[in-house]
């Protein structure tokens, strides 16, 4: 009987603290997460600054440190470039040159599609906030390794390599729209079109060939590089083939919201709409808006979240409200405000000192693999300070 008051007491208290959390202005929300961010990040950097490596993720709650050729290798040095720019603080800026520096040898790996994420993050932030101009040699570079994996003949960026575990022979996933921000940026830097011409394509591809009816998003299709032919639709990370798994969603829109902006094809923007949609609508979007890791995970409501889903699908659906009609705009900023606000409620922010010095709680990583469940990842940090900052400058406009 004692624990159990403890548990009620324990429970009420979480929920006064979430209760709080959600009557704050949002301007607040988000003077608080940076803060805690700013803590959280210190402690990290203390901790792992006579390491080699980037944390990634909690490992049995050490934290685990990846090298440059992990895919998530940019995001680190990236959050440190966002709380450069959400405080101004220049201990920030030197940290985020450092780490940024680390990741400079991607440029060349043309092994890995990754490239995008790897270089936009970390060097494409710091030329954005000021760094010098060999950042935009990096950036450039790793733009012309990344195309090398176009075959004209698909018309996409090949993501993995053949594996001889796979029965695939070209297999391209969701998460490379992501990339394509690179290929777009450099065509503008450099004056040269074919940048522009291979993400365009790769786009146009993944449009045909990624999406069911309903909006949702098969994670990889493999193709004939011979030829350019579908020879199967199928899932790595997702729970089944025909399953909506949650962060492949947020990647598709993201990466079409983003390719609107850069190319301002109009079928991007109405295929943005429609991911958006099927997010919003989908039955078992939970009330705090967090997914779980995928939309027909069949031990729902018990399946694991995706904290780092959630964020991705705010910041992306934040930026998507500045391309529609004022009324769907508001629905996209409010959908996204539900997210920041249970993502930064004690459910899933930390507590300053917890959880390895990361900021989210509750992501999943690999379910299938039954890799990085109920962890912090750090491309949920990474999305979900770039969701604070892009609704702190709306909050700015009025």
């Amino acid at each position: 009987m004692k624990n159990m008051k403890h548990l009620v007491c324990a429970l009420a208290l979480m929920l006064g603290a979430a209760q709080l959390q959600a009557a704050q202005p949002m301007a607040d929300v988000i003077r608080t997460d940076f803060d805690i961010a700013t803590r959280q990040y210190s402690d990290l950097l203390d901790a792992i600054k006579d390491k080699p490596g980037f944390p990634r993720t909690l490992d049995q709650g050490q934290v685990k440190l990846v090298g440059v050729r992990d895919w998530t290798s940019g995001f680190f040095p990236g959050t440190l470039w966002y709380l450069l720019e959400a405080t101004g603080d220049q201990k920030w800026r030197a940290a985020a040159v450092r780490y940024t520096k680390e990741v400079e040898r991607a440029k060349f790996d043309k092994s890995n599609h990754d490239v995008g994420f790897m270089l936009n993050s970390s060097f494409g932030n710091g030329l954005r906030l000021g760094a010098d101009a060999s950042y935009r040699d990096v950036l450039l570079a790793g733009a012309t390794t990344l195309v090398t994996r176009f075959n004209p003949k698909v018309g996409s960026i090949q993501s993995w390599n053949v594996r001889a575990d796979r029965d695939w022979t070209y297999p391209v996933i969701i998460d490379n729209m992501m990339n394509l921000e690179l290929l777009m940026w450099a065509a503008r830097a450099s004056g040269d079109p074919y940048y522009r011409e291979v993400a365009i394509a790769h786009a146009d591809t993944s449009l045909r060939n990624h999406f069911r009816p309903d909006g949702s998003s098969f994670h990889v299709v493999d193709y004939d590089p011979a030829d350019g032919k579908v020879r199967s639709k199928v899932t790595h990370q997702g729970y089944a083939d025909g399953s909506a798994w949650a962060r492949g969603q947020a990647w598709g829109l993201y990466g079409y919201t983003m390719m609107y902006r850069e190319a301002k094809k109009p079928e991007y923007l109405q295929h943005a709409q429609k991911i958006a949609g099927f997010i919003m609508q989908h039955p078992r979007m939970p009330a705090d808006k967090v997914p779980y890791w995928d939309f027909d995970a069949p031990d729902i409501p018990n399946a694991p979240r995706d904290s780092s889903a959630a964020a991705i699908m705010a910041s992306a659906l934040l930026e998507l409200s500045d391309y529609v009609e004022p009324a769907l705009g508001k629905r996209y900023v409010e959908f996204a405000e539900q997210q920041l606000r249970s993502l930064s409620s004690p459910q899933y922010l930390a507590h300053p000192g917890e959880n390895g010095g990361f900021l989210l709680k509750h992501a999943t990583g690999h379910k299938p693999a039954n890799s990085e469940i109920d962890v912090p990842l750090n491309y949920g940090d990474y999305y979900f300070l770039e969701a604070l900052l892009r609704y702190k400058a709306k909050l700015a406009k009025g």
